[in-house]
């Protein structure tokens, strides 16, 4: 069953219209492919000095460090993700890089720091008053909650999706801080939500370490191509 409704002409489901900074929307077999060039829609002291959304950083940590890379502009990211997203018969733990996509196009990565899942500690004091940073080739990302977005979208709404086509939703539920302990080892529950009428398994953002995705996918993973 397809979920949601369609848009015309296409088919691909209303839901991935939120995803409000695709440059292309539409489906591939049994999957949805998302393309979107990865770059913020907000300010950050990552762009290049030259560009006006270079600001800089105005945050609450007294330990920022502006790390040394910067957003690349001209690239490009297709996701492709299932239509229809099933729990895994063998999950698969999440990769170092983009597991999923936000709603303005910037990538989510796991709890972990390269080359070798490192904890976040230092990688955090890079993270600019958005939650996001640049990794060395230029690829914005967000580790953590994305407070541009749960500041102008609402902290308990969809924030994107995963690879395996699952959505991710904000820290709130039902007037109350989403915490881990009411997640399972994936960093999600299956439930009712605004945007899925049947139900649906579905990932919260969390203050607290995993943060975003737990111990791998709860689905299949689907692609993503740079």
């Amino acid at each position: 069953m397809v979920i949601g409704d369609t848009t015309e002409g296409n088919d691909v489901p209303e839901i991935y219209q939120k995803i409000y900074s695709a440059s292309d929307l539409y489906l591939e077999g049994d999957f949805v492919i998302i393309q979107v060039n990865g770059v913020p829609d907000h300010n950050s002291p990552y762009f290049d000095a030259s560009d006006d959304r270079n600001v800089a950083y105005n945050g609450t940590n007294e330990n920022f460090n502006l790390n040394p890379n910067r957003i690349d502009l001209n690239a490009n990211y297709t996701y492709k993700i299932p239509l229809n997203p099933t729990a895994a018969s063998n999950p698969r733990p999440t990769q170092l890089g983009s597991i999923g996509v936000a709603l303005n196009g910037v990538s989510f990565y796991n709890q972990y720091a390269g080359p070798n899942n490192q904890p976040l500690t230092d990688e955090i004091d890079s993270f600019d008053q958005y939650n996001g940073h640049p990794q060395r080739v230029g690829e914005y990302h967000y580790h953590v909650e994305p407070t541009y977005l749960t500041q102008n979208q609402g902290n308990n709404v969809l924030l994107g999706f995963l690879l395996d086509g699952f959505p991710v939703y904000g820290p709130f539920e039902n007037g109350e801080r989403v915490v881990n302990s009411i997640l399972d080892e994936y960093h999600g529950h299956e439930h009712v939500t605004a945007d899925y009428p049947e139900g649906i398994y579905h990932y919260h953002i969390t203050d607290a370490d995993p943060y975003i995705n737990g111990s791998g996918y709860y689905g299949t993973a689907g692609t993503v191509t740079r």
